[in-house]
């Protein structure tokens, strides 16, 4: 009853206060529930309330408000019926105790009235009631439906547990099933290694050794008595050979660890080398008394050591470098080994064809640990442990990368390598294999069967046998593969080549059935392997490119990945960089060593199949497989002062700020620069970065910040975003780092914002100097910043920005600007903008009287003197005129107007209208030429594009104008073209400031037109093509009215003139030459006379044989050299001038025409001898005399001095005798070949003759290498032979390795390519003939290549051309691929079908790697591909003339505007939009008719017609894409 007293017994968990129902005088306190499942009270959630939101104080789960805020979220009905049930309960007993108490103190008339009050309350009561009913029933039936879903959550746990444990179960066992496995092969291999125990006893083998080689010394010594006596009376000492070494026992222990890692089991090997220690005792004195014992140690030495496959010295245990353990696997050893010795032993052997061993003698006890070895299948038995690899023999070799070479490629991720190191041992092997197999024992009988995972011999590709293991055994009669068969049934086997890595399907064919065939038929394909050859490591070593992955994952690996693969790496030996291992294959890079002398980086297989766009790198996600992603930054709080940093602006309304009250952003900024300046290494790099992915890059010099990545800007490089500054910048992939988890913790610190309460003074878009003068305000400065409102997430936040200073209150930067006329306030934009009203729509362009430095757009340029700009302020005229235009002719319909030069017009262009003026008489065609009235330019349109213009937007926004203060160069009245796209390329589009001197109505105006560089400096458009040399300034002749000359002014007067002006009569005038003055006078320092000699001549070496380096080659093939002596004096020379030369100059202008020897400073800021050859206004010509290099640089970077002027010239001209180049002068890829073979290279010189002037060039012969550089030239057909060329003494030339080996060369160059005549081409009708074809190709939209119907009539061999090709698609294995590329070559290319196609061969357009520009002859095509896919063509094809023939279609022409849009880039007058909707309009058949085409177009003309005998290109023409011609 104590419950029922309280009304509200049900209370909130955060306030602990009650819930309440709405009262009379109580306001309601209703339970709601959040999102996450949470219930509180709404008293709490309004003062949790935040921007819109509500956070749970449990499990901090962000809650959504709906509109109505904390009212609109769901109340808790379960809690409400409790509260209603408790109030219930109040009132009936409350209203029970007070009938109660009226029955005994009341009388009857009494009851009678409290009967009619509850009476009153009875409809109150029972909506109560009925309200409690619906309460209860929704609570019922939501217990109801908790109690299913815990009964199933349960069934489910209990389910999942189950199948987790069995899972766990199975994994368990299958891990101890591995380890005891592994421990059982660990142990057999190590009983194994018991058979060479007797290796163990060197010192006993050296004895004997010592033994039998004083027997043999005796033995010689008894056949030569005669001469040799001396020899038999040579004493025996037996004191001379240690014997109790046989008493010595080997010094090995045995112990196993392993240790758990990852629920994995890894075993290490422990070898223990101890001291050698007594077995038993032998007595010296039997084996003095004897010589018997002696033999029966030779012959036992002989009996172990008998098999030569591998010495038993190569079974001592080895380390494994740290490349190759993992950090994991490397173990650690217990005590140090200092300094262990190591020995080189080779086999004594005469007849041992084995490498040389390298053997690691320990003397301390020391652990030697054995890691599992890597590789195919077969490299995880347990005889591979006990062989040796050559990139594991010794620590000293342990950080040197093994060379390899590939065996088999089934894919990057799959392939096998053979250690070069081993090519020896690998043919012993092969010897051996051979052997064996050419001896009876090897072959099968009738009773050996074949069993799967044998090991057996096989013939491999080249006829030799092989070692193979079974994988799979096919008996006759059984359609499956067995375990093992019975030689004489056996039908064939699956093979993999243990020592080459690939696998191979071996048929047995039987001639008859007997059982002695079946085996001999077997034993042709099929040996025994010798037990010898088993226990021999496979020499094939399964590999994998680490982290690489098929560019296309749905696709996985490509064919042409593999082809890349095989034929970058080829047959040669390739660097190979071990990162690991996987489960089945060490994880490596392969480095294929540098081609040429241009470059010493090797080549990188990972990098190079990653470019070429066939593989990419593997890029880790996180569990869920998306990237992660930083947190946002936390916002102000509006109205809240904080203290911040400006990090980075792009304008008042664009920039980034950092909150400095948190310090963990030094924190995190000082682990950044702690952790990437530290660590280094390939695991931190980023490969292929992805949009939106976090990671860590470079800015400046090691600073290193978070960033995201938001875009790929091509060349390697990505455009990312700092986070943390607000900055976007260009970065290259390579100074990118990958983030730890540890660096995601802290928000993103760079904050966008927008300065609060301020617009642009004019216009859209905030101007230059406003954005100059709020970046010196505010960037990298400290602030005291206030939010005004709230904003989204991806919208900046409007805030103040206050400077305070010590003395004055804070200053709002706002204010500052608005005070400077920069920005106008929001408040007051009436009060602010008086300068720029606000202007009405006015259709015609109405300019002030004076204008300067006003910002336009440059829209149109047709030369200097005549191009078109728009004002900016206008921008929002041109844009209402628009929406005017569009709302006036949208609806028109087409009228009949006759079209005149000189009326406005509205035209359709580029599907938006706008105002025109036609500037010519419409043509027959109803084509009219249009001026576009607000850009400049002039478009052809059809007249049902066109419409009338209302008078009231008659005008143009557009203003002709012209630099009238230059003039053409060249002499020439008329601007050049070069230099009319000179100024479209730099200018047309971009924002200028324009300045009118004087304003008249003359069209074009003359005007001054200035742009901004790069460096932010103003720069005239005039001075740009002066700079250039395209224009030259105009003659302005001036007079001078000099009152009264002096001597002073006579003196300057070739220097400076000054205008003097008169003040009484009229003074003479004096006439100056028309190249004197200037366009703006200025201030000019008096030019400096000086004169310099040349420096020393050269010093000529002697006539004949001489040893020189190559430092330059000219254009002109002249060679400079310098000899040994001048390279030494050379670098003497080098720093006595950078001595001499410390500080920079004072410049001054000279005259350079006297100047001939003079300093240079280089490219690298270092001075150098020079000699000046001409003189390029504001650059010389200048010739570095040490070295021959001839340059064009400034002026500011020579000087007219001498530099150690008592030294000669160092470098001496040479020219190639008797040799004429190809076209009488040196063509670029003939120099380009000389500065590849010769720059930088010793190389020897024949001097033929001294010229009289030893400035002239020597006349010589060069041999490289021996071979005579003229050959080397005439060969790459560059040079030619002199008809009158002498004979040369002879040359004496290095003495080759050729000449000590007899090299057999024949069989080695495979069958020579076919030299064809070109394709005969197709011939087109007579003129004015008719046929009907079709377009199977369109290079412009009027060059296409046409097809017609009897062009497939011809036939060759009684078969037509698709017969022919249809025939050798079918047997395209016997085409030869084509080894010569000449131009206009025929062959046969590959399609993206995968059939072969007749082609030609164009141009060799990439050399590296080499990429052929070939034409399919018979559709017109052109394709780049490479030479994988080239085949030779059979002649026979060659009598098929090509299927297509290119004409040129008549009647139109490109338009002589540009027009918008993309162009094309091999013809740039055609649009893409013009050629695609001229291939639209050539489908299906179409009628050519044979004209006579101009003289300027080589290929033939033809009009084409459309099935409705219209021609084909009058849409082009509608549209304004093409003009008639």
């Amino acid at each position: 009853m104590q419950k029922m007293e309280q009304p509200n017994d049900v209370i909130c968990n955060f306030c602990e206060n009650e819930y309440t129902l709405t009262d009379n005088e109580v306001e309601s306190n209703l339970p709601r529930i959040l999102i996450c499942g949470h219930i509180f009270c709404t008293t709490c959630l309004q003062s949790m309330e935040f921007e819109n939101a509500v956070k749970c104080p449990d499990c901090e789960v962000e809650s959504i408000l709906p509109e109505e805020g904390v009212y609109g979220l769901q109340e808790d009905t379960g809690i409400i019926g409790l509260i209603y049930s408790a109030k219930m309960k109040k009132m009936r007993w409350s209203d029970t105790s007070k009938r109660g108490s009226s029955r005994r103190g009341r009388a009857t008339s009494s009851d009678i009235s409290c009967t009619l009050k509850d009476m009153e309350q009875l409809p109150e009561l029972e909506k109560v009631e009925k309200a409690m009913d619906e309460a209860m029933t929704s609570a019922k039936e939501n217990l109801a439906k908790l109690k299913v879903l815990h009964q199933t959550l349960i069934e489910g746990l209990e389910k999942q547990m189950k199948k987790e444990e069995a899972r766990l179960e199975k994994e368990i066992n299958r891990a101890t099933d591995k380890a005891i496995n592994v421990t059982r092969k660990w142990g057999q291999m190590q009983l194994s290694q018991l058979s060479g125990l007797q290796l163990h006893f060197s010192s006993t083998h050296a004895e004997i050794c010592k033994v039998k080689g004083r027997i043999a010394t005796l033995e010689d010594a008894l056949q030569k008595a005669k001469t040799i006596l001396t020899t038999l009376k040579a004493p025996l000492d037996n004191q001379s050979f240690d014997m109790k070494c046989i008493t010595k026992g080997c010094g090995l222990s045995v112990s196993f660890r392993s240790q758990c890692l990852n629920q994995s089991v890894n075993f290490f090997i422990k070898m223990d080398k101890n001291e050698t220690k007594d077995v038993s005792e032998v007595s010296l004195t039997q084996i003095q008394q004897h010589s018997g014992p002696v033999e029966s140690f030779d012959n036992s030495y002989r009996h172990l050591s008998h098999g030569k496959t591998r010495s038993p010295l190569r079974r001592s245990p080895r380390r494994m470098s740290p490349r190759r353990m993992s950090p994991r696997r490397r173990p650690e050893s217990r005590c140090p080994s200092p300094n262990p010795k190591r020995n080189l032993c080779k086999t004594s052997s005469a007849d041992d064809t084995t490498d040389d061993i390298i053997i690691e003698e320990v003397i301390n006890t020391v652990e030697e640990f054995v890691a599992p070895p890597t590789g195919p299948e077969l490299a995880n038995d347990a005889h591979r442990s006990r062989c040796k690899r050559s990139w594991n023999l010794s620590g000293k070799r342990k950080n040197v990368a093994p060379w390899v070479v590939v065996t088999h490629v089934v894919n990057p991720t799959h392939f096998y390598v053979c250690s070069w190191a081993e090519k020896r041992e690998s043919d012993v092997l092969s010897k051996k294999i051979n052997t064996f197999c050419n001896q009876n024992i090897s072959f099968f009988s009738a009773t050996d069967e074949v069993q799967a995972g044998s090991l057996i011999l096989a013939k491999g590709n080249s006829g030799l046998w092989c070692r193979t293991k079974v994988l799979e055994v096919f008996q006759n009669g059984h359609g499956s593969s067995v375990q093992f068969c019975p030689v004489d049934q056996l039908t064939g086997v699956s093979i993999f080549f243990v020592d080459y890595g690939f696998t191979n399907n071996v048929n047995i064919e039987r001639i008859c059935s007997s059982t002695q065939s079946s085996v001999d038929a077997v034993n042709n394909q099929l040996r025994k392997i010798n037990p010898e050859l088993i226990h021999i490591a496979p020499q094939a070593i399964r590999c994998s490119l680490k982290d690489l992955v098929p560019y296309d994952l749905a696709k996985g690996w490509c064919r042409e990945a593999q082809v890349e693969f095989c034929q970058v790496v080829g047959s040669g030996a390739v660097e190979m960089i071990s990162y690991g291992q996987d489960s089945e294959a060490l994880l490596v890079d392969l480095k294929k060593p540098p081609m040429g002398p241009s470059s010493e980086i090797p080549i990188s297989i990972r990098d190079h199949l990653v470019f070429i766009e066939v593989a990419r790198f593997y890029c880790p996600m996180n569990s869920s497989g998306r990237p992660l992603k930083y947190y946002t930054a936390v916002l102000p709080i509006i109205h809240v002062e904080y203290s911040a940093v400006v990090t980075h602006i792009n304008c008042l309304d664009d920039f980034y700020i950092q909150l400095t009250d948190n310090m963990e952003t030094s924190l995190l900024e000082d682990k950044l620069q702690q952790y990437y300046n530290t660590k280094s290494g390939e695991d931190l790099l980023v490969y292929c970065p992805d949009i939106g992915q976090a990671c860590v890059a470079r800015l400046g010099e090691n600073m290193w910040y978070r960033v995201e990545v938001i875009g790929h800007a091509g060349g390697q490089t990505v455009e990312v975003q700092y986070i943390d500054l607000g900055l976007k910048a260009s970065v290259f992939v390579s100074d990118l780092r990958k983030i730890k988890d540890e660096f995601f913790f802290l928000p993103a610190q760079a904050i966008q914002c927008c300065l609060s309460d301020v617009l642009p003074l004019a216009g859209e878009t905030w101007s230059d100097a406003c954005i100059k003068r709020f970046s010196s305000l505010a960037l990298d400065k400290l602030f005291t910043i206030m939010a005004t409102e709230t904003s989204p997430k991806t919208k900046p936040l409007p805030v103040k920005l206050f400077e305070s200073t010590p003395n004055d209150s804070p200053t709002d930067i706002a204010q500052v600007l608005i005070t400077e006329r920069l920005v106008c306030s929001k408040d007051s934009i009436k009060a602010n903008i008086v300068e720029v009203p606000t202007m009405e729509f006015q259709p015609q362009l109405s300019l002030p009287g004076t204008v300067k430095d006003v910002k336009v757009r440059v829209i149109h340029i047709d030369s200097p003197s005549s191009f078109y700009v728009h004002f900016v302020k206008f921008d929002s005229q041109l844009k209402r005129l628009t929406e005017l235009l569009k709302e006036e002719c949208e609806l028109m319909e087409p009228q009949d107007v006759a079209w005149k030069p000189g009326m406005f017009c509205a035209a359709y262009i580029n599907h938006v209208w706008e105002r025109g003026l036609i500037s010519s008489q419409v043509s027959a065609d109803s084509v009219a030429e249009v001026k576009r009235s607000d850009h400049g330019n002039k478009v052809k349109l059809h007249v049902s594009s066109l419409r009338p213009l209302p008078a009231s937007l008659e005008g143009s926004f557009a203003l002709e104008c012209s630099l009238t203060d230059i003039r053409p160069a060249g002499g020439k009245p008329s601007w050049t073209a070069t230099a009319c796209d000179y100024m479209r390329d730099s200018l047309l589009g971009a924002l200028a400031l324009i300045t009118i001197p004087e304003l008249t109505d003359e069209r074009p105006v003359a005007v001054i037109l200035c742009t901004t560089s790069l460096t932010g400096e103003s720069v005239s458009t005039s001075d740009c093509l002066t700079y250039v040399g395209l224009a030259l300034r105009k003659r302005k002749p001036l007079e001078l009215t000099v009152e009264k000359p002096n001597e002073s002014d006579a003196q300057s007067s070739d220097t400076n003139v000054q205008a003097i002006p008169s003040l009484g009569a009229t003074p003479p005038v004096y006439p100056l030459p028309p190249f004197l003055p200037r366009p703006t006078p200025r201030t000019t320092m008096p030019t400096e006379k000086v004169k310099t000699n040349l420096y020393k001549a050269p010093e000529l070496p002697k006539v004949g044989l001489n040893h020189m380096t190559v430092s330059a080659v000219k254009e002109d093939g002249l060679i400079y050299v310098r000899t040994d002596a001048a390279g030494i004096l050379l670098e003497q020379l080098k720093v006595e001038i950078q001595q001499s030369m410390k500080t920079l100059p004072n410049q001054k202008p000279y005259t350079w025409k006297t100047v001939k020897g003079c300093a240079v400073i280089g490219p690298d800021m270092l001075w150098y001898r020079g000699q000046l050859l001409e003189v390029l206004g504001g650059h010389v010509k200048v010739q570095y005399v040490d070295y021959g290099l001839v340059e064009n640089i400034p002026v500011v970077h020579v000087y007219p001095r001498l530099l150690c002027q008592d030294i000669p010239q160092l470098c001496i001209a040479c020219q190639l005798n008797t040799i004429n180049p190809v076209g009488s002068s040196w063509q670029q890829d003939a120099v380009e070949l000389l500065n590849e073979m010769l720059l930088y290279r010793r190389v020897d010189v024949y001097i033929l003759k001294l010229p009289t002037d030893p400035r002239q060039p020597l006349m010589v012969e060069i041999l490289l290498d021996g071979m005579n550089l003229n050959t080397i030239l005439c060969h790459h057909k560059h040079a030619l032979i002199a008809r009158t060329a002498q004979l040369v003494p002879a040359l004496s030339s290095p003495v080759y390795v050729s000449e000590f080996w007899n090299i057999d060369t024949e069989g080695l160059l495979g069958p020579q390519m076919v030299t064809l005549d070109s394709f005969m081409e197709r011939s087109l009708p007579e003129k004015g003939k008719s046929l009907t074809v079709r377009v199977r190709h369109l290079q412009t939209p009027n060059e296409v290549f046409l097809w017609w119907e009897d062009t497939t009539q011809e036939v060759v061999d009684e078969k037509t051309l698709e017969q022919h090709l249809m025939a050798i698609n079918a047997d395209v294995h016997s085409l030869l691929p084509v080894t010569n590329f000449p131009q206009g070559g025929p062959c046969l290319a590959k399609y993206s079908d995968g059939s072969f196609y007749r082609a030609k061969m164009l141009d060799i357009v990439c050399a590296d790697p080499v990429r052929i520009l070939i034409q399919h002859v018979d559709y017109g095509s052109n394709d780049i591909v490479a030479t994988d896919v080239l085949r030779q063509m059979p002649v026979e094809l060659l009598s098929f003339p090509a299927q297509v023939l290119k004409v040129h279609v008549a009647g139109f022409k490109a338009p002589s505007t540009r027009a918008e849009g993309e162009m094309l880039p091999y013809s740039p007058e055609w649009s893409v939009k013009a050629t695609l909707a001229m291939l639209e309009l050539l489908h299906g058949e179409i009628t050519a008719t044979v004209v006579e085409g101009r003289p300027t177009v080589r290929d033939p003309s033809v009009l084409l017609f459309s099935q409705d005998g219209h021609s084909v290109f009058l849409p082009l023409l509608a549209r304004g894409l093409a003009q008639l011609d």
